[in-house]
């Protein structure tokens, strides 16, 4: 293996591997660390994890966490292995409100505080400051974790309070900035619910849905919402 590129142990074998041994790998020396951090081998190794034998669901009760492997031909859960919770935490606290790539966002619900947490490293990271951000409220604000063009994970935080506001908070700067957001009227009513963001071909998509229940029928309707490479928020056009 001395005799192979870099690059090829990266792409071809790594790649292949569970992802605790890839993280031991990263202690190998400086060049396997930025090498085995950037988007590319992330992206790769996702997509070679997607076989069924290796698809796991992570369950949250009260105040343990475990991970179990899924048996698709029974639909049932095989073995668990305990996940320890490497932050403080109290019975029945930890919410998962978004994810990608094995990257967790979840909230503490007894102080309302947002975190990222990585269950295979145990790595984990408060997001909340003392000019409140990084606070989530539950059925008032949602929550989407999009990597932008250079690589840098970021969590996208919508709150729904007083007014409209929009914030994203960089894990390269360690710091969260105000972004701008249609202010339509409408989308204040606490008839919408705001789904969690989901990241594909490079967007991070909503759903909004609007919902009312009265004596003559119920309606509902249901908007998209997306944001892109720019700073600000457009409706989807149907």
């Amino acid at each position: 293996m001395a005799d192979l590129p870099v690059h090829t142990i990266a792409f071809e074998i790594l790649t292949r591997v569970p992802a605790k041994d890839v993280g031991r790998s990263k202690s190998v020396c400086k060049q396997w660390y930025a090498l085995l951090s950037t988007q590319d081998f992330v992206r790769i190794h996702c997509s070679r994890s997607l076989v069924s034998s290796n698809q796991r669901v992570l369950l949250i009760d009260d105040l343990t966490c475990s991970v179990h492997p899924i048996i698709f031909q029974s639909n049932d859960y095989g073995p668990s292995s305990i996940v320890t919770f490497p932050f403080h935490h109290q019975n029945n606290d930890v919410s998962i409100l978004s994810h990608l790539n094995g990257l967790l966002c979840v909230c503490l619900n007894h102080t309302n505080e947002l975190l990222l947490w990585n269950p295979t490293t145990t790595a984990f990271k408060h997001l909340s400051t003392p000019d409140s951000h990084g606070f989530y409220i539950n059925n008032l604000d949602a929550i989407g974790l999009y990597v932008d063009a250079d690589d840098d994970y970021k969590v996208l935080h919508i709150k729904l309070r007083s007014g409209v506001g929009v914030y994203v908070y960089s894990r390269e700067v360690d710091s969260w900035r105000n972004i701008p957001f249609i202010t339509r009227q409408e989308y204040l009513s606490p008839h919408f619910n705001w789904s969690a963001g989901t990241f594909c071909g490079d967007t991070l998509y909503f759903t909004v849905c609007e919902c009312w229940i009265g004596v003559q029928g119920d309606k509902l309707s249901t908007r998209s919402f997306y944001r892109n490479g720019s700073r600000c928020f457009s409706e989807c056009k149907k």
